[in-house]
């Protein structure tokens, strides 16, 4: 039986698990040690206007609330994984807390169980619950403001009353004004659909609300723009624009764009849903084919609530699918919808037989146990990843690194460093040529070098005997050159 107490074991699992992934699994290139060594950068400066994508270069890509959450958390807790995960956890439990407060009014609490572990138990969901990135605190501010809209007239209490403006303000924090977009398009739909336009222009207080949203995401975007003028056209016009319209842009400052085909996008939430999103689709397909639950679904789906979650959860996709530059997490901000949807399927479908009740039951253990596997995987072995982590382990213990020095006698035979090894050497290893190697090797009695594989063997005929290979990773060779 699909019961509370078998939904409440799964939930359980299913955060005993991310934290321990969280504990366990370091840092991979690129996007969490990318993010991480910006905050640990806002840390050590202590500038909290400017996100740093190195020292000296700014960072115009996002605005700042990620980086803020993050390094508030390094300093309380010193920098490490788990401290740069913790905001990300602490903002999908606000999520998953409105998706429970959201459907006990819509449906019931059956529903909200239900739904709740949908949302806890996607893949892409479970993923951003524990991992450095912007996007879990867009997903808090737009599910705040989405749910806060709808709830507003029913329960008048300040944070649903103004968190439809707060929620939006997080959301210009965390990602910008497309925040503005995913939480006003479909509410715009709806109200016109419901013929509610004049209810809820008088119900809301949209002046104030306005204002306040302002007080709190304005003075963030003037100070970034004084201190580092560029940025609001860098932001606003390249991040907000061209990265969507043009699929080669070239205009992207620190990486590349994600050259994808158009309608990718629901791909991506298909990946991002799983497993419950392709089991939504089969129900769907299934179901259609059968008069009466044609009828049974229209009825359903007619229904207010059923369409603002609809409409909430299409929005999403639907703008990004002309987009020839798009990534999984961009449908993270449609979950919540889609979970209290299959959530309430799901307490439906569980009227049926006993087989049917188990294989729900089976079925909805899949991201935890998977998860489990995969975080004991790579606790046991960090370089089935492409992280610098063990590498900088292994340094940091040679004696031949003093407290002094640190890893200032650590280089990369690379170009540019990877993002992993600046974080895991606190940005002291440094890019080198093999032309220089010789000079520091003298100047600093002996060097650890990280050669990437492709280029061992011409590295090591050149030096000789004087490389002493140590340990490797996925991409890098370690070596010792002796003076």
């Amino acid at each position: 039986m699909l019961s509370r107490i078998n939904l409440i074991w799964l939930l359980g699992a299913l955060l005993l698990v991310r934290i321990l992934a969280m504990v366990l699994v370091p840092f991979a290139d690129t996007t969490e040690p990318r993010y991480a060594e910006i905050a640990r950068l806002m840390m050590t400066s202590n500038d909290w206007i400017t996100p740093w994508f190195e020292p000296g270069v700014p960072f115009w890509g996002k605005p700042p609330l990620s980086f803020w959450a993050q390094a508030l958390a390094f300093k309380l807790f010193g920098v490490n994984e788990f401290a740069g995960r913790l905001p990300a956890l602490l903002a999908f439990i606000a999520t998953a807390w409105m998706v429970w407060r959201l459907a006990i009014s819509v449906a019931s609490q059956d529903v909200a169980a239900a739904a709740v572990v949908v949302y806890a138990g996607m893949l892409l969901t479970f993923v951003a619950a524990g991992t450095v990135m912007t996007d879990p605190y867009l997903a808090l501010g737009t599910t705040w403001a989405m749910v806060a809209f709808y709830l507003a007239p029913k329960e008048d209490v300040w944070y649903w009353r103004y968190g439809f403006f707060i929620g939006l303000a997080i959301g210009l924090l965390a990602k910008g004004p497309l925040a503005i977009v995913i939480a006003g398009a479909p509410i715009g739909v709806w109200v016109l659909i419901q013929g509610k336009l004049m209810y809820y222009l008088k119900t809301m207080p949209w002046i104030r609300g306005t204002l306040l949203m302002l007080a709190i995401a304005l003075p963030w975007y003037v100070l970034a723009e004084l201190k580092t003028p560029g940025f609001l056209n860098y932001f606003i016009v390249g991040e907000h624009f061209m990265r969507f319209v043009d699929p080669g842009w070239m205009g992207d400052l620190y990486g590349h764009a994600h050259k994808e085909p158009k309608g990718m996008i629901w791909l991506h939430w298909l990946g991002g849903t799983a497993p419950w999103g392709p089991l939504a689709l089969l129900l769907v397909l299934g179901h259609l084919l059968k008069a009466s639950w044609r009828k049974t679904l229209w009825q359903a789906g007619i229904k207010p609530a059923a369409l603002y979650l609809l409409f909430w959860a299409l929005v999403t996709p639907v703008f990004f699918t002309p987009a020839g530059n798009v990534i999984w997490t961009y449908v993270l901000p449609s979950m919540p919808a889609f979970a209290l949807l299959m959530g309430w399927a799901l307490v439906i479908l569980n009227n049926g037989s006993r087989w049917r009740q188990l294989g729900l039951n089976l079925f909805m253990w899949t991201v935890p146990v998977l998860a489990l596997v995969m975080t004991l995987l790579v606790a046991n072995n960090n370089d089935l990843m492409k992280t610098e982590k063990s590498l900088a382990q292994y340094v940091a213990k040679q004696p031949q690194v003093t407290e002094a020095s640190n890893f200032s006698r650590w280089y990369y035979l690379t170009a540019e460093l990877e993002f992993s090894a600046r974080f895991y050497s606190h940005d002291l290893a440094k890019p080198v040529q093999l032309d220089q190697l010789d000079r520091l090797a003298k100047q600093q009695q002996g060097v650890f070098v990280a050669v990437p594989l492709s280029r061992w063997e011409t590295t090591s005929a050149h030096f000789g005997a004087r490389l002493e290979p140590r340990i490797q990773n996925m991409r890098f060779k370690l070596a010792y050159l002796q003076p």
